[in-house]
């Protein structure tokens, strides 16, 4: 099983969730230290990472040898998702 990079940012994102949906969020991550290929995740396209949704909601990662990297949580389809990623992205 990967160790776990979860940035301050997206714990409190999914700490601010409803309990259902922290814990389906949260399942989803611990799966994907599990597996960081599952069928369901995406490359994201000009980007080195992946993505896979949960729900309304998406986490964007990418996995070395050792750990599994989540770089941000978020809703699905907010903008607001890719625009920390290029922030993430630019420095």
């Amino acid at each position: 099983m990967l160790k776990l990079d979860l940035p301050k940012s997206a714990l409190k994102f999914v700490e601010a969730l409803p309990p259902k949906l922290f814990t389906q969020v949260f399942k989803k991550v611990l799966a994907l230290m599990k597996d960081p290929e599952p069928g369901d995740s995406l490359n994201l396209e000009g980007y080195p990472f992946k993505r896979v949704d949960i729900g309304e909601y998406r986490v964007i990662y990418h996995a070395d040898k050792e750990t599994l990297h989540v770089e941000v949580i978020g809703k699905r389809n907010d903008d607001d998702v890719y625009r920390k990623l290029r922030n993430l992205m630019n420095g």
